[in-house]
């Protein structure tokens, strides 16, 4: 057995909240990161925070991402933010938001805990070297 045979791979969840209906890029991401040895899982879509909440803890992911279109990002993801702290498992847990998201709106959502927002043509292997570089170590 190899020394990287012996490394957790890192858990991701890929989330669609709210009525947003579009999840083409939650696909494309939940992929990508599949491709890059991640163990992912994806919610399907229309999840309420709180599924999102229960389903990140239940499955004891590293990263959580939030694919959301919908401009509701202001209103979903501090509920889901607040959810995770409510179970204690927002300390390690590696908040990435994706979609359509003003400039101003990012400072606040990486103010009350994001990692990071990534919005329509971020390359993927940038995506997925943030989440190498900043996911928990769990190890």
């Amino acid at each position: 057995m190899s020394a990287d045979a012996d490394q957790r791979a890192i858990r991701c969840l890929v989330a669609k909240v709210g009525l947003d209906g579009h999840d083409r890029g939650a696909h494309v991401i939940a992929r990508a990161f599949r491709d890059a040895g991640f163990e992912v899982i994806y919610s399907g879509l229309h999840r309420a925070p709180d599924e999102i909440v229960q389903a990140a803890v239940q499955e004891d992911v590293d990263v959580l991402g939030i694919s959301i279109l919908s401009g509701a990002h202001n209103t979903l993801v501090p509920k889901v933010v607040d959810g995770l702290k409510e179970y204690g498992a927002f300390e390690d847990t590696l908040i990435l938001v994706g979609g359509i998201v003003p400039d101003d709106d990012k400072k606040k959502l990486k103010e009350m805990g994001v990692a990071e927002v990534f919005g329509p043509g971020t390359p993927m292997a940038d995506t997925i070297e943030f989440v190498r570089n900043n996911a928990p170590d769990r190890a």
